[in-house]
């Protein structure tokens, strides 16, 4: 459980994700409501603990509504392990496909590197000092030779020691960062297919047997002594670091803390009369078990899902969340609808959030020496137009406004460079301006906006 998700309450989590994400209120309550209940669970007894099942969430919504983004935000909130995988890149043992426990995998991977990054802190200064002592030692070599047991011998020591005293605190003080160093740096081959079969399909006793006995290659390359201290400390860390401790905290983080956004589920509904069909079906079918509870296995060892939070979405156009497997269905109990962008939502998308479209495009041009400005109006056009377009074309959401913005923008990012410290405003003509035509052309709309 992540000391994050201790002290939120769901309030407090849907203020903090009205910060990045209009609207959707009903989304994010189910969400703040869901983090919360994992807190609540923490504080009951052993026993009864067990038996608390997470609400699984599905979303219904258009694409561009928020539903990933709402599930991202979520879990950096938390700093919760998360991971976002398309159902539709899994079809059942015997299809070709992705194995469906793969996503544990990459969920454990995922929290492996939360936890590492969380106790490198512990071992932070004494890697820096081996890393110091490292480099001072690649600048200012030893005599390959050793000294006699003799009084000029000792100055020499002694000299030799005051030479890397002086070193180290010129690399401490950054003045040898250009220097160049040799260093050696090592990477285990890992084959990626193995008689047409994934690793990541392999039995994972054969998997970690296979990795034990590939070679290992030694590369010497010459860096400056800025990147080769990256590299190092990496070395470093490492060393210092119990890798069996910290793959158990990551396996109990991934299992108590785990998010798994499961992406376009709807397209994995199986409709009738399509050869399709049984491979639909079969991704349902074989989902079913780790949205249960079940155990998977890894390099690392076995994962628990019984307690991952599962967020399931999708647009259900031509399906309805009751034609999916009754047994899946009730695996997600919490159903929440996103409503579709209006052109207010728009007009807030592009203000409100705290790096909205706008703010990004402004600090972007402003590395420029170049002032951008937006106009209420000008605004208020790019969300008219937005809207337009989602109706007459594809509904894609707030996504589309990536495109019109890249279209407004495309001549100002061009010549930025060239304008010497310019300004520019963006207001309702210029909008017309650049946009109009294409906008209201629908068949050219659908190229190019």
């Amino acid at each position: 459980m992540s000391k994050t998700e201790t002290t939120l309450t769901p309030r407090q989590i849907v203020k903090q994700l009205d910060q990045h994400i209009v609207g959707q209120a009903d989304a994010k309550r189910a969400v703040a409501i869901a983090i919360r209940n994992r807190w609540r669970r923490q504080q009951l007894s052993d026993e009864l603990r067990q038996e608390v099942s997470p609400k699984n969430i599905l979303m219904i919504g258009s694409t561009g509504v928020g539903k990933t983004e709402i599930a991202r935000r979520l879990a950096k909130l938390t700093n919760a392990p998360f991971i976002k995988v398309e159902a539709t890149k899994y079809t059942e043992v015997g299809y070709y496909g992705r194995d469906v426990e793969s996503m544990v995998r990459e969920l454990l991977d995922n929290s492996i590197g939360i936890v590492r990054e969380q106790q490198r802190e512990t071992v932070k200064a004494d890697a820096e000092r081996r890393t110091n002592d490292r480099l001072v030692e690649m600048l200012c070599p030893a005599p390959t030779v050793s000294f006699p047991d003799d009084e000029a011998s000792a100055e020499a020591k002694e000299s030799l020691d005051r030479t890397r005293e002086k070193m180290k605190a010129m690399l401490i003080a950054g003045d040898l960062e250009e220097r160049e160093v040799d260093l050696t740096i090592e990477q285990k081959a890992s084959p990626m297919m193995v008689g047409g079969m994934g690793v990541e399909q392999m039995d994972m006793d054969f998997q970690g047997m296979l990795e034990k006995i590939m070679p290992t290659n030694r590369a010497k390359k010459t860096l400056s002594v800025d990147r080769a201290r990256t590299v190092i400390f990496e070395q470093e860390c490492d060393k210092l670091l119990d890798a069996d401790k910290l793959n158990q905290a990551a396996i109990e983080l991934a299992e108590n803390s785990g998010i798994i956004f499961l992406d376009e589920i709807d397209k994995v509904v199986a409709g009738e009369g399509k050869s399709a069909d049984v491979s639909r079906q079969g991704v349902q079918r074989d989902l079913l078990p780790i949205v249960e509870g079940t155990s998977v296995q890894t390099k690392h060892g076995y994962v628990k899902t019984d307690h991952i939070l599962f967020i399931a979405a999708g647009a259900f156009h031509r399906h309805q969340p009751s034609e999916l497997m009754p047994e899946l269905q009730g695996r997600f109990p919490i159903r929440v609808e996103l409503n579709d962008l209006t052109q207010d939502d728009f007009v807030r998308i592009l203000t409100e959030p705290t790096s909205s479209l706008t703010k990004q495009y402004q600090s972007l041009m402003a590395t420029e020496g170049v002032t951008l400005l937006f106009t209420p109006d000008g605004i208020e056009e790019l969300a008219a137009i937005a809207y337009s377009v989602n109706q007459t074309t594809m509904n894609i959401g707030a996504r589309r406004l990536y495109t019109i913005l890249e279209r407004l923008l495309e001549e100002l990012s061009f010549e930025a460079p060239d304008m010497s410290k310019g300004k520019l405003t963006v207001n309702e003509a210029y909008v017309k301006e650049r946009l109009g035509a294409v906008a209201e052309d629908e068949d050219l709309s659908r190229y190019i906006l």
